[in-house]
């Protein structure tokens, strides 16, 4: 069996690369060299190498517990979600904006033959920590955009994006990828964030525009998810947060 980033690179779409892939650090980096910075205090964070290194024991705690403020606990739910998303067999899969790999390499458990997993992120630091902690052999990594996929049309079997969505730049843009690697019958699952009366003491429009995090309205990732085509789509809404299921039509 050829290993998972070989798979992984045969996967790209050539048309789609930024560069030819590097695979100098153990993760496939596609991303053009002159690609933009980071924007926003938020953004910026996921870049360095030091919160890389604590984000699994202190700053993701700290996102779920404010997540769960007046409603029931993320961390519970989103393993639940996990477990109805891991793949099976052959299937393709793709964390989108997957950090240091916290949720990649769970969903790769229940996998055989040439079935794998795509962690995809923009930030060195947090892939370089996902090589490290949370590498395997159905899971390989990617450092791209979630603005521009390196992936064809209609190539994954399940495409999620978790705790992540709400820091990207251009969040509606992110969903139209994300619906268009997605293969007809395939599922895209995502949690973010949710604006409600408590986060209107939390921040201001000012403040997201200088920290980078968006709170997004109850029907705006429904819509979009619509807007692109998908189908069943549900929500669950968590206190501040939302868990989002949708599936591409055949």
């Amino acid at each position: 069996m050829t290993s998972a980033l070989d798979r992984v690179q045969a996967l790209l779409d050539p048309e789609r690369l930024g560069r030819e892939p590097d695979r100098s650090h153990g993760y496939l980096d596609v991303l053009a060299p002159d690609s933009a910075k980071p924007t926003g205090l938020s953004n910026a964070l996921m870049h360095n190498p030091a919160l890389a290194a604590v984000y699994e024991k202190a700053w993701r705690p700290a996102f779920t517990r404010l997540f769960s403020l007046g409603g029931s606990g993320t961390l519970s739910r989103t393993d639940v979600l996990l477990d109805e998303l891991t793949g099976r067999g052959d299937q393709k899969l793709l964390d989108v904006a997957c950090g240091p790999g916290l949720y990649t390499r769970p969903l790769a458990r229940k996998l055989s033959g040439e079935g794998v997993v795509v962690g995809l992120d923009v930030s060195d630091a947090m892939l370089q920590r996902a090589v490290r902690d949370n590498a395997g052999d159905r899971v390989a990594y990617v450092r791209g955009s979630a603005l521009e996929l390196p992936f064809p049309d209609d190539t994954f079997d399940t495409v999620v994006c978790l705790a992540a969505l709400y820091l990207i730049p251009a969040p509606r843009l992110a969903v139209r990828e994300i619906c268009r690697v997605t293969r007809p019958g395939g599922r895209v699952a995502l949690f973010t964030s949710l604006q409600t009366p408590l986060t209107s003491v939390l921040g201001s429009s000012t403040a997201e525009r200088v920290s980078g995090f968006r709170w997004f309205g109850k029907d705006e990732i429904t819509g979009w998810l619509r807007d692109y085509g998908l189908a069943d789509v549900q929500q669950t809404v968590s206190g501040q947060g939302q868990f989002v299921t949708a599936r591409k039509p055949q």
